[in-house]
């Protein structure tokens, strides 16, 4: 969402440089950066780990990295030269004083070369325990000392519950200020999710009726179709609700429920996203396990391959109760939206990669029409299709009044000849031009913890209390449905997928 270029040098530095984020997602984001003119001319890349590893091998792997994984395919050999000939990698252990003395020397030098001070980023690509680590070798060897230049991303998750996300701010409130600290979500830079504020505020169809007197109930869901795969150690501490709930999906609620900004401005912005948290209604003990759904994948076949049950996977404890599946419903007590149900999921080894939005409109007033049995709805796909779809009624050609729902799409792909950029380019350069609109602030990331808090406690008490279970490759348990009744009898999807159901279903009734 940045607004202007920079033109000050920039010098990245990159903690974790041998995982796999920097290898499949960060330097692929910032290759593409560089070759769309994105990066000023003087820029460094300083990479640290802890392995030992040749600089030319690194650089190959990560070459490797941008030839499968960048959407701009094979790297043009004279454009890698150039991008890779600013990669440093540096070896050096995080605990040790010397790397980040090593480290402030490089960029001095580094601004010593260019007769100017940096803009600095120091990219936290690195388990979360090493946070505080880090951040405190920054700020004792003043590498990242001024406020208006220097950043730090941090990667989720921040923290692992409302107490510890409180002791992490506090720590770095007291070594930097909120506006260098970029919590990141790479949900909110995906194209589709960043559109939702211009399609709302910049269209005057859509936002008079966006509010409880036309909207019946929304709908927000991420379904993956990949297990916990070798992710079982951090995945078993962890869960559907700290992995995804409480970040990626209440952020899409935010932006879907907030009220219009007094302007377009990151901290307007920042503030009605945390109001809307704010104004979630607390869960009861009792309200968790009445509207809250939580299951564990057993055993199944996702995409024709076999999936062990979750259970069964590396570093799964054998009596874990987990949830790997997580729908719940909530209600946001302000006047815009008292009385609609926000109904939310997530889940592992479910038959599609899908992550919709869906706006269900209350019926038409007007029923004079017998077969005007289907309310408007909205979809807003984030993937695997970029698309925004309409459903509303339609008379069908011919002599005889009969109506029928019919979608009205757009697709980015339709619409658009390019490739767009992916979430972390778009991230990346906003961290370059000092844009903070995407990323949570201190005060948004406790209040979706206070969300979370009792549901977790809640289970903590009673760890295997209505613990459901689904087969791998299933859409999880019966009770998911059950949940949104009456509102709605499924989960709707995407809305080709949709089209093809109501074929189906008209084919049939016509037999």
């Amino acid at each position: 969402m940045a607004q202007k270029k920079n033109e000050l040098p920039v010098a990245v530095t990159i903690f974790g440089a041998k995982g796999d984020l920097t290898r499949r997602k960060l330097i692929p984001a910032l290759y593409n950066l560089y070759i769309e003119n994105h990066l000023p001319p003087l820029f460094s890349i300083f990479c640290i780990d802890f392995l030992e590893t040749e600089s030319a091998a690194f650089k190959t792997d990560l070459l490797e990295g941008i030839n499968e994984f960048s959407r701009s395919g094979q790297a043009d050999p004279v454009k890698w030269k150039a991008f890779s000939s600013k990669i440093i990698y540096m070896k050096g252990d995080f605990q040790e004083t010397t790397t980040f003395q090593n480290l402030k020397e490089k960029l001095v030098d580094f601004d010593k070369q260019n007769s100017q001070r940096s803009i600095r980023i120091f990219y936290l690509a690195t388990a979360p325990r090493f946070i505080e680590v880090i951040a405190d070798g920054l700020y004792q060897y003043t590498a990242c000392n001024k406020d208006k230049q220097d950043r730090i991303v941090i990667e989720k998750p921040f923290g692992t519950d409302l107490d510890s996300a409180k002791k992490l701010n506090l720590f770095l409130l007291k070594r930097f200020t909120e506006k260098q600290l970029y919590r990141i979500d790479h949900y909110l830079g995906k194209e589709t999710v960043q559109n939702i504020l211009a399609f709302r505020f910049a269209n005057n169809v859509f936002e008079p009726l966006w509010n409880n007197k036309y909207i019946d109930h929304v709908q927000i869901s991420l379904a993956e179709q990949v297990g916990v795969g070798k992710r079982g150690g951090y995945y078993d501490s962890s869960g559907a609700l700290r992995d995804m709930i409480q970040n990626h999906l209440l952020q899409l609620l935010c932006i879907v429920a907030m009220d219009c900004p007094g302007a377009y401005k990151a901290e307007l912005i920042r503030d009605a996203k945390t109001k809307v948290l704010k104004y979630i209604r607390p869960f009861t003990s009792r309200d968790v396990f009445k509207n809250v759904i939580r299951a564990q994948y057993t055993e199944g076949t996702v995409n024709n391959q076999p999936v062990p049950g979750y259970r069964k996977e590396a570093q799964v404890l054998p009596d874990s109760s987990t949830e790997t599946f997580v729908t719940a419903k909530l209600f946001i007590d302000n006047k815009r939206w008292r009385g609609v149900p926000f109904f939310i999921a997530t889940g592992k080894a479910l038959p599609r990669q899908v992550s919709v939005i869906v706006i269900q409109f209350k019926n038409s007033p007007n029923k004079i029409f017998k077969d005007d049995t289907v309310p408007n709805r909205l979809v807003i796909s984030i993937q695997p299709e970029l698309e925004i779809s309409l459903l509303f009624e339609n008379k069908v050609p011919g002599l005889e009044m009969k109506l029928q729902p019919v979608d009205m799409d757009f697709m980015y792909k339709d619409a658009y000849t390019g490739s767009l950029p992916e979430a972390y380019e778009a991230l990346l350069l906003d961290v370059l031009e000092g844009d903070p609109t995407l990323f949570m602030r201190a005060d948004q990331v406790e209040a979706a913890w206070k969300v979370v808090m009792p549901i977790l406690d809640a289970w903590k008490k009673n760890p295997s209390k209505k613990l459901l279970f689904y087969p791998a490759g299933t859409w999880g348990p019966e009770a998911a449905l059950k949940l949104i009744r009456p509102h709605a009898k499924k989960w709707f999807q995407l809305p080709r997928i949709e089209r093809l159901v109501r074929m189906e279903s008209a084919a049939v009734q016509e037999k």
